[in-house]
């Protein structure tokens, strides 16, 4: 569902670029609202949600799935916690919809998907890897790394039940804005991905803003 912010950029309290292929991290507070800022069109924002008191709690996308009743997410989408609680609701968004199934890229998935040679090239897993590397106050490591939202991502559930990647939907400026529920930590990869039509095979920056 298509729905604009009133929100103006001139009075977030944070804004922030993100290059294609670097991580973002940030805690936002309850009752704040992020929005992430699809800059040149058809970039992937692979996204992690946290408890930021509790980081053993975080985004869940089968419970998400499961009280909404869909696989997609949208305006008005409530994101839920591995402890069933809501973490933030999508209160705008000017794309239409983001995939919560795709899973994040990685070495694995690389050779999976493309080719043998295609294994070390930078994926969103490593960008979470080096993130939670250079913030060991967080006490996190590579097994706090699960579900994720794809924003912007196009990733369509075939007639049988399988998923397919195709070529993305999002374009220049399109946005999605959330209110957080609770004090959540926000840990974004810029997806670097070279092989997947999601990208437009062309990585490329996003913007972070914040809302008091």
């Amino acid at each position: 569902m298509i729905k604009q912010s009133a929100l103006k950029p001139d009075n977030a309290a944070f804004r922030e670029t993100v290059p294609a292929g670097e991580y973002f991290l940030k805690v936002v507070k309850a009752g704040q609202t992020v929005r992430i800022l699809d800059l040149e069109g058809n970039q992937a924002a692979d996204t992690l949600f946290y408890n930021a008191h509790n980081p053993t709690e975080r985004y869940s996308a089968v419970d998400t799935i499961r009280e909404q009743g869909n696989v997609y997410l949208t305006a008005g989408s409530r994101l839920m916690s591995s402890e069933n609680n809501v973490m933030l609701e999508i209160t705008a968004d000017t794309c239409g919809r983001h995939d919560t199934l795709g899973g994040a890229c990685a070495a694995e998935s690389n050779t999976t998907r493309y080719a043998l040679e295609k294994k070390c090239m930078h994926a969103c897993r490593d960008s979470w890897l080096v993130a939670v590397t250079e913030h060991e106050e967080l006490g996190m490591t590579k097994r706090d790394i699960t579900h994720n939202i794809n924003f912007f991502m196009n990733v369509p559930v075939t007639a049988d039940g399988g998923l397919t990647f195709a070529d993305g939907i999002s374009d220049a400026g399109k946005y999605v804005e959330l209110e957080a529920k609770m004090d959540v930590l926000v840990m974004i990869s810029n997806c670097p991905q070279l092989n997947n039509p999601c990208n437009g095979w062309n990585p490329t920056p996003i913007e972070v803003l914040v809302w008091s």
